[in-house]
């Protein structure tokens, strides 16, 4: 129930939601002078997470920063889902989050890890038997792993139930802690939390980290729809974070 919940709800926490919202309360509201704060405020929160200034500033605060392990092998590299969407015709492709795919199996590679743990299955709220470790476990097989270097878990929805489930996996195969954990950078804070809360021991791996502030550019002051999509991004992490610490 929580997990079709948190689909469903997920869009009201949207900035998009809560400008359409004033936009059609301005609409139906008869009193002039209201109509026009609601106007003005609606084009205010629009342009602020519209900017490309104001999420990379909140990307540069909640992203965990990169981490090189010490030389030193860890017994497995955990890998979270989410890097891997669906096409029309039902089969998996890479998407823009694969970065975490990338360096976790160079972490297995140059054997800073011995195993490689995948948990991933499929959240969408209507499954049609699509598996994304399905689709990990053959990429892995192109790359010539063998298959006792990895554990995968087919079944998780969501970050908790990647916590679970690698748990058990861990626990069965007699891995010892600390682990490293690959995920993306505006994840990590998350994911590192929900993992704690399980009584999983991780050194946090990021990828794809979506923060560049390196320069300014007149363009950043402009309306950009991608800086939309990436607000929700953090707007939905943060949420999450607060639900997971208060559970």
């Amino acid at each position: 129930m929580f997990f079709t919940l948190s689909k469903v709800l997920v869009v009201f926490i949207y900035p998009l939601t809560w400008v359409l919202g004033l936009i059609i309360f301005a609409i139906f509201t008869k009193r002039q002078k209201r109509k026009q704060r609601l106007l003005i405020v609606s084009a205010a929160l629009l342009y602020f997470f519209s900017n490309r200034l104001t999420v990379n500033a909140i990307a540069s605060i909640w992203d965990t920063p990169p981490y090189q392990p010490l030389a030193k092998t860890y017994s497995c590299v955990i890998l979270l889902g989410g890097f891997v969407s669906q096409d029309e015709s039902g089969q998996g492709y890479f998407n823009a989050s694969a970065d975490r795919y990338t360096q976790a199996t160079k972490l297995l590679a140059n054997h800073t890890a011995a195993h490689l743990l995948f948990s991933g299955g499929n959240s969408d709220i209507y499954p049609d038997g699509f598996s994304e470790a399905d689709f990990v476990k053959a990429e892995l097989k192109k790359q010539n792993f063998a298959d006792s270097l990895i554990l995968l878990d087919g079944k998780a929805r969501n970050t908790a139930e990647n916590a679970i489930f690698a748990k058990q996996l861990l626990n069965h195969a007699d891995l010892k802690p600390p682990y490293l954990m690959v995920t993306s950078a505006f994840h990590m804070r998350r994911a590192k939390l929900i993992f704690k809360n399980a009584g999983i021991n991780i050194v946090p791996y990021t990828s794809n980290n979506l923060a560049s502030i390196e320069h300014i550019y007149l363009k950043d002051f402009l309306p950009d729809i991608d800086a939309i999509s990436q607000w929700n991004i953090y707007i939905k992490e943060i949420v999450g974070y607060v639900v997971a610490y208060l559970n």
